[in-house]
């Protein structure tokens, strides 16, 4: 007799990887480039959008030798 899913000891099924694993919503990773982000001086939104599509430690590297925030954003992009 085959066991079924929600019996105890059957097969979970295939694993969930990549990014059905965490939304960017509950990613702590995520979550702590979007606050890298908005500490050097970006408005929430935009920390949000490109938290995951840019190094921050670039736009670190240009606001901190006089760069405002957004037009580092715009350099780095």
């Amino acid at each position: 007799m085959e066991a079924s899913r929600h019996e105890p000891g059957a097969p979970a099924g295939p694993p969930i990887t990549g990014h059905d694993a965490i939304s960017h919503d509950e990613s702590p990773v995520h979550n702590w480039r979007v606050s890298q982000l908005k500490r050097l001086g970006l408005p929430g939104s935009l920390a949000e959008i490109y938290a995951d599509g840019i190094d921050w430690h670039q736009i670190a590297r240009l606001v901190k030798h006089g760069c405002p925030p957004q037009l580092a954003l715009g350099i780095v992009r």
